[in-house]
């Protein structure tokens, strides 16, 4: 039976890996593995080796990674490339060595050029420059993708081998990371505004000139995207792919202005002060739009509004930063 599937989610304690945990969940997968990172350091291979020959799961979510925001990747890149390639490499590749025959892996949308055509394309992958700030972070993301590709390349026929990676735009939502220099841009502004309203103070100081425009995605929303993915059947999924070319872009559809961000989030939180923007600071790419087509084809849409996402993740801060 489909329920009875033996699910490893790596990362289950992370933001994205928690909200996959909980949708697999909800819709009746009963039989998770997980381990926390002291139970299991997936960047040891003869650890990885050892657990997946003794749990034998059936598939594997790869939610596990080293994350971070432009502060973090910029003070921290052989961290960041060093534990995402060690990573992906031991769990993809112990994984086929005891037989299992899925894998989902999660990248991220860091992967296409700095400059690359917007809305992003899969096809833009490979094409350009990639960020400075974060290109070790989107290296080892890219070398995900091809091991899943090269795994079934070589190994699909054979071994029955169907890895399949999910690129998702900028995550949000309950699970996040909230620290004051190593978060992404959303929950680092929810924090900032709100220590800002808690300490009456008139302005808060943003990096950057708040004109880059991204696109955010409420977590649940992506791993609802995942669990579609995942279950997919193999002709259709490969219909829609190419061999060299099958991952898949999960987004919200729209962007904005950090400005605008910025805005809406302090309306969120209603705080009343002045927002100023520090220029002196770096702004990343000018835009990072993901082009979600084909996940749309498939029959996938995100269904969480920025502003309802944007009140259950202030929310999932107070409950977990009320002080």
């Amino acid at each position: 039976m489909a329920n009875q599937r033996r699910i490893f989610v790596a990362g289950h304690q992370g933001m994205v890996g928690s909200a996959i945990v909980r949708t697999l969940l909800q819709n009746g997968q009963r039989n998770l593995i997980t381990r926390s990172r002291s139970e299991l350091d997936l960047t040891d291979q003869s650890e990885v080796r050892a657990f997946l020959k003794s749990e034998k799961p059936d598939e594997i979510y790869l939610a596990a990674a080293k994350v971070g925001g432009i502060h973090a990747n910029n003070t921290y890149p052989a961290e960041f490339i060093y534990s995402n390639l060690m990573i992906e490499t031991n769990v993809i590749h112990e994984a086929w060595k005891v037989g299992v025959k899925k894998i989902l892996f999660l990248g991220s949308s860091c992967i296409y050029p700095k400059l690359a055509i917007q809305p992003m394309n899969e096809s833009a992958l490979l094409t350009g420059t990639l960020e400075p700030t974060n290109e070790p972070y989107a290296i080892a993301k890219i070398a995900g993708i091809k091991l899943c590709e090269s795994y079934n390349r070589q190994y699909g026929q054979s071994h029955g081998t169907d890895y399949r990676s999910v690129m998702p735009t900028n995550l949000y939502g309950p699970g996040d990371n909230y620290h004051p220099e190593n978060s992404h841009v959303i929950p680092a502004l929810i924090r900032r505004i709100h220590e800002a309203k808690k300490n009456k103070l008139p302005q808060v100081t943003i990096w950057g000139s708040g004109i880059p425009r991204r696109e955010f995605l409420y977590v649940d929303d992506m791993a609802t995207a995942c669990m579609h993915v995942m279950n997919l059947d193999y002709t259709t999924f490969t219909t829609h792919t190419h061999p060299m070319e099958s991952h898949i872009n999960v987004g919200y559809g729209e962007d904005i202005t950090i400005s605008e961000l910025a805005e809406t989030i302090s309306d969120t939180i209603r705080y009343n002060g002045k927002i100023k923007f520090d220029t002196t600071k770096p702004d990343g790419a000018p835009r990072k739009l993901m082009d979600s087509t084909r996940i749309n084809t498939l029959g996938w849409k995100a269904k969480v509004s920025l502003q309802k996402g944007l009140t259950l993740a202030y929310k999932d801060f107070l409950n977990s930063y009320s002080s």
